[in-house]
Order: structure tokens, then C-alpha cells, then sequence
């Protein structure tokens, strides 16, 4: 199996994929503020090409501990998505959520978890539903997961995956505030197959990027 070279449609794609992620993003922030009672403002997500080495550097450090809700993909298109936070900044987001209820330990409650994959869910929804309508293609996600550990361990898991499509992947950063700013890390990773759809979906040209080469 070949991999995918995504340097080849890298501009056209990062714009479509920005577009998208601004979309999703609004429509997370909206769900966000309904959730949480008040204004969420949002900064324009920021959409990378980078090598798979590259991304937890961008969390701050493959040290760096974060919350991750990782969840499947599912319908036309296969793989799994993942949407990451720094631990401290997932706590105070959820103790606002609870509304200052959270228990202050330095580990995750069953109930603080609960909460978190919760705002996966309306985040990964978010960005999968404006993905859906651009392609118009079925797109949902399986129940979530959550993990909390170093980014670089983190973000083994899907590695193989990785691998198998490229040498690049496509990250969108969104940072999200009131009182507080967080960023947050949105990852999709389809399938080799999916990756065609999306791309021909998006209207962009397969040619070169035929299944039989992979």
C-alpha cells in the first residue's frame, strides 16, 4: 500500500477544510454558549499541513498532558476523529459547565469525564455536520472515548493510521474564550478510501490518487 500525497492538493484543500472548520467551529461555539449559559467567543480556526511529528509540538510539547475524547467515523466514510485539550484548561472548562461543582482533584471524576466527552460530542458533531452538508455525504461518530495522558501518547494511537495515508495530515486548531481562552485540536482521520470520497466529494480532482495506487 502507497500513501497518500496530500502536498498535491494542499492549498485547495486547506481552504475548503478552513472553510468547513469555520462553520463547524461557529456551530460548536453556538451549542458551547447554550450549554454553558453565556457568550463563547471564537478566534477563526487555524488549519495545518503537518508532518505527523510536527503535532504535538503544536499542543506545546509531546509532554504536554491532555484530555482527549477520540471517537469512530462512520457512514460513507470510515476512520476516526479526535478533538484534544490541554488537562488544566479541560478542567476549568468543565468546572464552568458544572457550574464551579467540579471536585477540584487533579484527576477526572466519572462526572467531569461525562462532561468533557460531552463538549467532544457537540465539537465533533459540529465539524462532522459541516463536513456532511459540504460533501453530502452521511457522516456520524461512534460513542466516544477519553483518555488523558501525554500528547505524544495520545496521538501514538491513531499512528498507524497515519502512516498508512501519508507522510501529512490535516490539523485544525480553534481557540475559544470568555473570561478564558482555550485552544482546542480538532483531528480527521479517514480511511485511504474516504480520503478519496472527501476529496471528490469536495470536487477536487482524484486523479492520481485512485485506491489501486495505494
Amino acid at each position: 500500500m502507497g500513501m497518500v500525497n496530500l502536498q498535491k492538493i494542499t492549498d485547495v484543500y486547506c481552504d475548503l477544510l478552513k472553510e468547513i472548520g469555520n462553520i463547524g467551529a461557529g456551530n460548536a461555539m453556538t451549542a458551547l454558549s447554550q450549554m454553558l449559559q453565556c457568550k463563547v467567543d471564537m478566534r477563526v480556526p487555524v488549519v495545518n499541513l503537518l508532518d505527523f511529528d510536527e503535532v504535538g509540538s503544536i499542543m506545546g510539547g509531546e509532554e504536554q498532558i491532555m484530555a482527549c475524547v477520540l471517537f469512530g467515523v462512520a457512514g460513507d466514510v470510515s476512520g476516526k476523529m479526535m478533538f484534544m485539550i490541554e488537562k488544566n484548561s479541560a478542567k476549568r472548562l468543565i468546572d464552568k459547565i458544572m457550574c464551579g461543582l467540579g471536585d477540584g482533584d487533579e484527576e477526572f471524576s466519572e462526572m467531569e469525564a461525562s462532561a468533557l466527552s460531552e463538549v467532544g460530542n457537540i465539537i465533533t458533531g459540529a465539524y462532522l455536520n459541516a463536513l456532511a452538508t459540504f460533501t453530502n455525504m452521511k457522516i456520524v461518530s461512534t460513542p466516544p472515548q477519553m483518555a488523558v495522558d501525554m500528547a505524544g501518547a495520545i496521538l501514538s494511537v491513531p499512528a498507524i493510521e497515519f502512516g498508512m495515508l501519508g507522510d501529512k495530515l490535516l490539523l485544525i486548531q480553534t481557540q475559544f474564550f470568555d473570561e478564558l481562552r482555550i485552544d482546542g485540536y480538532f483531528i480527521l482521520i479517514p480511511d485511504v478510501g474516504s480520503y478519496l470520497k472527501i476529496i471528490g466529494a469536495l470536487g477536487l480532482p482524484t486523479d492520481g490518487f485512485t485506491e489501486e495506487e495505494f
